[in-house]
């Protein structure tokens, strides 16, 4: 079975823009499309007006995506949905599919009845009767969780599947773990009431946010890919070729960091752009290993990346309270930017010498006139310049400020040409214009539910598992037992804390990997060692996406690899060698939290500063070619590097980081003084 980043290939995510077929009368393609229009305008009206609560929103929200998820994979049996519909049909449920395509068909009948049941006796199940259920209700829930199951197996595989099959055990055989973690087991009649009935669990806060915030956003990521906003991504990026040696391999940096920032999914970017970046790093002398393990790192760094962070924002907004979401990219901008900056120096050091040389002009191909160029960054860039606005200025909720970029991005997506094709700037009419937009524009609401489906899936499983546990009170017994095995001592507890973040967030994307861990290891970091509650919530959302990256799972980099052909194991140690600061920085959250305090003054700037400086150290002590006469010589100055670079970042006592910053000074100045700071290929042995 497919994980999470094969479904999203699947979707037909790329850089090319999609045309209606001549053929095209009815299909499943054009049903979807339809069924995604109404439901993105029931979406926007509920931002708009609000008109009921948020948990009957998530009902409602979950039955209809769930069923149009059910519709994208009978489309995928059936051909992709470019031809007509009883044929399509006929072969979704042909030979090799006919098993699969019933238990859809009936899954989709029992996600109908549901959600129609629950949303028709919502007062009475949410208010009236909580805690209580009636024997049919139970019958439904049961059915319900195991189409749940199922769905989850057929979007992530079988490493989801087992988290969620685990959770569930837990719950009810409790009663058989060891030590700290044993309970008395919840019976199944209340783990049915927590999932389902009791309109929570897989409707819990997760479901909920989604609905009310992240799916519009991702309606707006749909409606960039449709708009044809990747191609001016990829044209910026290799317009750094012309600046910098490494400008190439820059590309898959800057492409996969924007468009991961709202993926919400490192493995699925990685998969994404990685389809092209890679191949593009390789054509030009990259090696294989060299390639995956950039792109790994990228898009992994978009994870982190504001205003969005890969929606994990949204759910950190939610989950402390008195913190708005406005804070929380506040607090994420110096680690962003300290990220951002090593990854770009690392690559510079890993890809420049392997690099052959290249031309902007030879990567871009058909050039952009200045003038439509400009025209382009405006389209996009409104709609961006609407989201800073609202929330940052106005600071209107999440929710507002998604229904006015996405807007935004409607009026400028579909104007903007229609005036080119007016002006006579291009050969198109008007009229032409405007069909070709308004294809695009149905396709993007496509293309938003496709990303959006997995998402909440996903999320919807994991609110499920996180309530069991939370019935449990497994979250106090994993703080107790953190406690006890670190003795106190902070540092102990917190390489404990990041090694079951990593564990924890093993094959999840970042949504799901950073929920579980806020939910059931920060608090621990809160309340045992009191550390604030924003720098223990990035501690672990940090640390979380660290899983994407670290052997011998690693999935993003898998992912990846497999796109360039390259060696696994080899690709892991080059996306460590470039990402090695991420393992670092989680710390310096611990023993510096007004790095994200989400104030920006001479304190966080002083921090943000030294922490910078340690994590450039680090990359060019692990990265940099020295050319040394001897092994010892090399090792010497790569130890010396990494230990002062990590001193420089995590040490709490600022004179020791000071001292740390002078050593490295000098050694790099002795660096420079006997000409050993090139990377230029020529100079470089091996």
């Amino acid at each position: 079975m497919s994980g999470p980043e094969e479904q999203v290939a699947d979707a037909d995510i790329g850089f090319e823009r999609e045309q209606p077929g001549d053929a095209e009368l009815v299909s499943l393609r054009n049903v979807l499309i339809v069924c995604s229009v109404v439901f993105w305008l029931g979406i926007m009206w509920y931002a708009y007006a609000l008109p009921m609560s948020r948990a009957l929103l998530a009902v409602l929200f979950l039955g209809a995506i769930l069923e149009m998820y059910i519709l994208t994979e009978l489309m995928a049996m059936g051909g992709g949905g470019r031809g007509h519909l009883v044929p399509e049909l006929k072969q979704a449920f042909g030979p090799g599919n006919r098993l699969h395509a019933t238990l859809l068909t009936l899954s989709a009948v029992d996600i109908l009845i549901t959600t129609v049941y629950i949303g028709w006796n919502f007062q009475a199940l949410y208010v009236e009767r909580a805690g209580r259920a009636l024997p049919h209700e139970y019958v439904m829930a049961a059915v319900f969780s195991l189409v749940m199951i199922y769905l989850t197996w057929r979007s992530f595989g079988r490493t989801f599947l087992a988290v969620v099959l685990i959770g569930f055990a837990y719950g009810r055989f409790g009663a058989f773990a060891p030590g700290p973690l044993q309970h008395g087991g919840l019976g199944v009649d209340r783990i049915l009431r927590t999932v389902v009935i009791s309109v929570d669990g897989f409707y819990g806060f997760l479901t909920q946010l989604v609905a009310a915030w992240i799916a519009l956003f991702l309606l707006y990521a749909g409606l960039l890919k449709a708009y044809g906003a990747f191609d001016l991504i990829m044209r910026l990026a290799f317009r750094s070729a012309k600046y910098i040696d490494s400008g190439i391999a820059q590309t898959a940096v800057l492409s996969s960091a924007v468009i991961g920032s709202v993926n919400g999914s490192q493995t699925a970017n990685a998969g994404m752009t990685g389809s092209f970046t890679i191949p593009l790093m390789k054509r030009y002398g990259v090696k294989p290993e060299t390639a995956g393990g950039i792109e790994a790192v990228a898009s992994t760094a978009g994870q982190v990346l504001p205003p969005v962070m890969g929606a994990g924002a949204f759910i950190m907004a939610s989950l402390i309270p008195g913190i708005t979401y406005v804070d929380v990219i506040v607090a994420g901008l110096i680690p962003a930017a300290i990220l951002s900056l090593t990854i770009f120096v690392a690559v510079h050091y890993v890809a420049a010498p392997q690099l052959d040389n290249t031309s902007a002009e030879s990567l871009l191909g058909d050039k952009l006139p200045r003038s439509e160029f400009a025209s382009e960054s405006l389209k996009y860039g409104i709609p961006l310049a609407v989201l800073i606005y609202k929330l940052g200025i106005q600071q209107v909720t999440v929710g507002t400020a998604a229904l006015w970029t996405t807007a935004a991005m409607l009026l400028t997506g579909i104007l903007f040409p229609i005036v080119h094709a007016a002006a006579g700037t291009n050969e198109e009419t008007p009229v032409g214009a405007l069909k070709r937009t308004l294809w695009e524009t149905l396709d993007g609401c496509r293309e938003g539910v496709v990303v959006l489906a997995p998402v909440a899936i996903i999320l919807a499983a994991i609110n499920g598992v996180v309530d069991i546990l939370t019935a449990t009170g497994v979250p106090t017994a994993i703080s107790l037992t953190l406690l006890d095995l670190s003795g106190g001592v902070l540092i102990v507890a917190a390489i404990l804390s990041m090694i079951i973040c990593i564990i924890l967030g093993l094959g999840m994307p970042t949504t799901a990997s950073y929920t579980i861990v806020a939910l059931l290891v920060a608090p621990t970091l809160i309340s045992q060692f009191f550390l604030p509650e924003l720098a223990s919530h990035f501690f672990v959302f940090y640390a979380a996406i660290l899983a994407g990256l670290t052997p011998p799972i690693a999935t993003c980099v898998a992912v990846a690899c497999g796109i360039a052909g390259a060696d696994f194991w080899r690709s892991c140690v080059e996306a460590i060698k470039i990402s090695a600061p991420l393992f670092v920085l989680p710390f310096v959250f611990v023993y510096h939290p007004d790095i994200v305090s989400a104030e920006l003054n001479m304190a966080t700037a002083q921090i943000g500063i030294l922490a910078m400086l340690g994590a450039v150290a680090i990359i060019h002590g692990i990265n940099f070619p020295f050319r040394f006469d001897s092994r010892v010589q090399v090792l010497g100055a790569r130890v010396v590097f990494f230990v002062g670079g990590v001193i420089t970042m995590v040490y709490p006592a600022f004179l020791i980081q000071a001292g740390a910053v002078g050593v490295l000074a000098i050694l790099y100045g002795s660096q420079v003084a006997t000409g050993q700071a090139s990377l230029r290929p020529a100079e470089v042995e091996g």
